[in-house]
């Protein structure tokens, strides 16, 4: 008689990883399907980690849009930057991530710019200036 081996099949959350950037910031996306519509920055509710509303605005707008708000759990990692650098992170990659679960949505993140990688970054310091272009006072004499 063969011997049967106990298979154990674990049901693995499907989850769309995607990263989106902005200046400095980074931010990881996991997009959960069949979700209650909870956003959870570095293990804090988005109420918690942005002070501002018009941040909150701005990591929710991919969600808004597509009034997908209530489908999805959206679990972020962000690091580097500011707070306002890290907002448009996560809005970048909120939408990828929509993406990647629904192709039907491209036309409208694409119609509203937010599949756009925003290439704004700070400028260097050159030599001889006090900031990227902040030169010294010029004299005559």
């Amino acid at each position: 008689m063969a011997e049967e081996k106990n298979v154990v099949k674990k049901t693995a959350k499907v989850q769309h990883l995607q990263t989106g950037r902005r200046k400095r910031a980074v931010a990881r996306v996991f997009l959960t399907p069949n979700g209650s519509g909870r956003i959870v920055i570095n293990k804090k509710d988005i109420d918690d980690y942005f002070p501002l509303e018009t941040l909150k605005l701005v990591a929710r707008q991919p969600l808004v849009l597509t009034e997908t708000a209530t489908k999805y759990d959206v679990n972020v990692n962000v690091y580097g930057g500011g707070l306002t650098g890290q907002a448009g992170a996560i809005c970048h990659g909120i939408a990828r991530s929509l993406i990647k679960a629904d192709e039907t949505l491209r036309p409208d993140l694409k119609k509203a710019g937010l599949l756009t990688r925003d290439a704004r970054k700070k400028e260097r310091k050159k030599y001889g200036l006090k900031k990227a272009r902040k030169a010294s006072q010029f004299s005559k004499r």
